[in-house]
């Protein structure tokens, strides 16, 4: 029972078994997460998201010895907790279009592995798997924030 509960933790609750796109079908349980701790201190979202991203290393380790110890795509439970991690600490990110924004990115980092993010791949068990995740988050992160930034100061010289 408790591997079949791991197992459906990792395939975001049967999103990563889906033929297509399993990891953006996964991912998007991340948005109500992030929605969410979004209206939470930012201690306690770091506190969250860090629990979060612990607890997933197993859960994503002891599925994919399913697949010879490989991140198979039906493992998402590592898209779903990293991705509130593109968004902590943004409240600009509480508006939908932004939170799309921060999202549709994050897919973009996240799918391509650009480097370094794909070097976290070679990091043996469910910690590999995750990491690679959090580095597409963290970047995302830092692609939000400038946008932002440029948007805020865009902002007051059109109403000017």
């Amino acid at each position: 029972m408790l591997e079949t509960l791991n197992v459906w933790l990792a395939n975001g609750f049967g999103l990563g078994r889906l033929p297509f796109a399993p990891g953006t079908f996964g991912s998007l349980l991340g948005i109500p997460i992030a929605w969410w701790l979004l209206s939470r201190p930012l201690s306690q979202q770091g506190t969250i998201i860090a629990m979060l991203l612990v607890f997933a290393v197993p859960v994503c380790h002891f599925a994919s010895q399913q697949f010879a110890g490989l991140d198979h795509g039906s493992i998402v439970a590592d898209e779903y907790v990293a991705f509130p991690l593109a968004v902590i600490g943004l409240q600009a990110a509480r508006h939908p279009l932004v939170m799309a924004l921060a999202f549709m990115v994050y897919r973009f980092f996240d799918a391509l592995k650009p480097p370094p993010i794909h070097l976290a791949e070679y990091v043996n068990g469910g910690f590999g798997i995750v990491l690679d995740d959090v580095i597409a988050a963290l970047v995302t992160w830092v692609v939000m924030a400038l946008v932002i930034k440029l948007w805020q100061r865009r902002a007051p010289q059109q109403r000017a």
